[in-house]
């Protein structure tokens, strides 16, 4: 039996079918953490540009020292950023430091560990080859080599070497800007007392902390009441702060209170699709207001949390330049029987731990209501389950998606 609804892959495919990176800016390498570079980095000068010193010690001739031991006439010292301007000739040697540039005419560092000073005079107790204790000028890289490619997410340890490749500044793609507000009259924010059929919002704090950890400019309008002028304004108010992408969290149904996708409409959305075959998060909305990408999702807390990991993430991840978009999956068995699925795919909450044979076994709850915020705050992983999927057992295949957020 084949579903009518839209199948998960087919909604993140529309999603992203229009997806480009946004426009690319220099941006200081302090504030360039996390971000996608939008050119290759070439490097703008060889490291080390010459030949230096590893350790403490002294430059000598590899030749002079292959009898032990050995007296050296040391006539001068090199220390970092003071090049010596002298040539190491037979007999001699100069005191150096770990970073300093190595003579002419030397061409291997005998450690002061090997070594007994007189004065002018130094007394190598132990032979040391050629090249030894010496980086060679290019041992990490030379001027032109591309270290840092376009498309490449930058971590920390990314930013020393732009640094050593002499860039104050990199090219990045902006970062998107995301207009987020829930809509309910039943919504209240936390710490404010509770009238009848009355509830706590919690989804903006998971979903503003999910997109600004993927480098986001969140711009959160908080909750709406279930007013078709208060929603149009909200709309109107993302689109004046230039958002990228409005994410809604309620209010996409059907009902008479439920006026999100009605105050799209005011506002000209070109409709892509409304409800998908998943579960949690069946009535998940996409569209577009001129560039502004719109994604509503639904009110329930683990649903909207489920749809923002599989649809705005990856929309996120695409604005911003990456080519991570799906979500990291893995193998595993089954820590408890299931029943058979029906039409929609499941995102089932589960705990998940390795067997000592590198086993993941991954155990779904029992209550997966799409309200239960509790197994979801206890859930380290999704379990993922196939349209029409039939009965399954204990230790049987699964595909299992860690929570990272």
């Amino acid at each position: 039996m084949a579903s009518s609804l839209l199948s998960v892959a087919d909604a993140l495919t529309k999603i992203l079918a229009d997806a480009t990176p946004l426009s690319p800016l220099d941006t200081s390498l302090k504030e360039a953490h996390g971000r996608v570079l939008a050119a290759d980095l070439a490097a703008r000068r060889t490291q080390p540009p010459l030949a230096m010193s590893a350790m403490d010690g002294y430059a000598v001739r590899s030749a002079d020292v292959t009898q032990i031991p050995a007296a050296l006439k040391v006539i001068g010292e090199v220390a970092a950023g003071r090049p010596f301007g002298r040539t190491i000739g037979p007999g001699q040697a100069a005191r150096i430091f770990t970073g300093g540039v190595v003579p002419d005419g030397a061409d291997t560092i005998v450690i002061q560990e090997n070594t007994a000073r007189d004065g002018d005079a130094v007394l190598v107790k132990s032979p040391s080859p050629p090249e030894k204790h010496i980086r060679s000028a290019g041992l990490d890289f030379k001027t032109g080599e591309v270290l840092l490619p376009r498309g490449h997410r930058l971590v920390a340890r990314d930013l020393a070497l732009a640094a050593a490749m002499n860039y104050a500044t990199v090219p990045v793609y902006r970062a998107p800007k995301v207009a987020t507000f829930a809509t309910g009259d039943e919504l209240v924010p936390p710490g404010q007392p509770l009238g009848p059929g009355q509830i706590v919002y919690s989804n903006g704090f998971t979903l503003c902390a999910m997109m600004a950890g993927e480098g986001a400019d969140v711009i959160d309008l908080g909750i709406v009441p279930d007013k078709l002028d208060e929603t149009v304004a909200a709309i109107r108010r993302a689109r004046a702060d230039g958002a990228d992408v409005l994410v809604t969290t309620g209010g996409a149904s059907v009902g008479e209170y439920d006026l999100v996708q009605r105050a799209l409409a005011v506002e000209g959305m070109d409709l892509s699709f409304w409800k998908i075959a998943m579960r949690p998060g069946r009535p998940l909305m996409h569209g577009h207001i001129g560039s502004m990408h719109v994604l509503g999702l639904p009110g329930n807390p683990v649903s909207s949390y489920v749809c923002c990991l599989l649809f705005v993430v990856p929309l996120l991840r695409r604005l911003s330049g990456r080519r991570d978009l799906a979500l990291a999956t893995e193998p595993g068995v089954l820590g408890r029987d299931l029943g058979a699925n029906d039409e929609r795919a499941d995102y089932l909450r589960a705990t998940s731990e390795k067997r000592a044979d590198g086993t993941l076994v991954a155990t779904p709850f029992s209550n997966q209501d799409s309200s239960v915020i509790s197994r979801l705050s206890a859930a380290n992983c999704l379990v993922i389950r196939p349209p029409f999927a039939p009965a399954a057992k204990a230790g049987e295949p699964c595909t299992v998606v860690k929570l990272a957020f």
